[in-house]
C-alpha cells in the first residue's frame, strides 16, 4: 500500500494540515551538517582552530539560545560569528532534499482539498534557499515563519499569533512536527489539556481532544507503509501532558 494510504473517514475529519519543515518534510542532514561541520570549519579557519576545537567553543553558544528566535536566525549568527551564514547555506545547498514520502503526502492532502500550511522556525533567508532547492512553498497553501510571528514554535505565543492569521479549528486539524517542545507549545497555545501519540522514528503527530486524534503519520512516510488507524495509536507520552 502507498505511503499516502489513509482511511477516508480520517481525511474527512481534517480541514487543515499543519506541517513542520525541517525533519518533517525536508531531511535534517542539511542543517545537522551545516551547524556541526561547516560552521565550525569556517569559523575555526578564520581563527586558526581545527574544526573540533571550534565546535567545542561554539557548542555552548548554540546551547545557550536553543529554542529561541536567535537560534534560528541567519542574521543573528552572521553578526555573532562574523560569517555570512546565508552564503554558507547556499554553498552547502546540495544537501537540501525531501524526506521519502513527504511529497506524496502533500499531494494526497491537496488532492483532497485540505488546506496545507507550513509552519517553520526557519529564518526567511534560510526558507528562501530551501524553496529554491525544493519548490516546497509551491506545494502548500500558506507558510508562516516564527520570525514573522515574533516567537518560535516552542513558545505558546506563536500559536496564539497564528490563530489570528490562520483561523483553523484545532479539532479538525492535523499537526506534524519532529519536536516535542513544539508540540507542547502548540497544545499550550491552543488547548487547556493535551495528550500526544507515541513517537515515530522521525516525528510526532498530536493526539488531543483539541487537535484531532487521527494517526501517527511519519512512521508510515519513512517506512513506506500504510498509515495506521486511530485505534492502533494507543501509546501515550504522559510527561508531555499539559494542564
Amino acid at each position: 500500500m502507498p505511503a499516502t494510504a489513509l482511511l477516508e473517514a480520517q481525511w474527512e475529519a481534517i480541514d487543515h494540515v499543519l506541517l513542520d519543515l525541517d525533519g518533517t518534510l525536508l531531511d535534517l542532514d542539511f542543517d545537522s551538517h551545516f551547524w556541526q561541520s561547516l560552521v565550525p570549519q569556517a569559523w575555526g579557519a578564520a581563527r586558526g582552530l581545527d574544526p573540533a576545537a571550534a565546535q567545542a567553543l561554539l557548542q555552548p553558544r548554540f546551547d545557550a539560545c536553543a529554542g529561541t528566535l536567535p537560534w534560528y536566525s541567519t542574521e543573528y549568527w552572521s553578526r555573532e560569528l562574523g560569517l555570512d551564514i546565508a552564503a554558507l547555506k547556499r554553498q552547502d545547498a546540495g544537501r537540501i532534499r525531501w524526506l521519502p514520502g513527504a511529497q506524496r503526502f502533500l499531494a494526497a492532502a491537496r488532492a483532497r482539498r485540505k488546506r496545507v500550511v507550513l509552519l517553520t522556525n526557519a529564518h526567511p533567508q534560510a526558507l528562501a534557499i530551501k524553496h529554491e532547492c525544493t519548490g516546497v512553498l509551491d506545494q502548500v497553501d500558506a507558510s508562516y515563519s516564527a520570525h514573522v510571528l515574533g516567537a518560535p514554535k516552542e513558545d505558546a505565543r506563536f500559536w496564539r499569533a497564528l490563530r489570528q492569521l490562520e483561523p483553523f479549528q484545532p479539532a479538525r486539524s492535523l499537526f506534524v512536527d519532529d519536536s516535542a517542545a513544539v508540540l507542547r507549545a502548540a497544545c499550550a497555545g491552543s488547548a487547556s489539556s493535551a495528550r500526544f501519540a507515541g513517537r515515530a522514528a522521525r516525528g510526532w503527530a498530536i493526539s488531543t481532544r483539541n487537535f484531532a486524534p487521527l494517526t501517527h503519520w511519519l512512521s508510515s512516510w519513512h517506512r513506506n507503509e500504510a498509515a495506521a488507524p486511530i485505534a492502533s495509536c494507543s501509546a501515550r507520552v504522559e510527561e508531555y501532558q499539559t494542564n
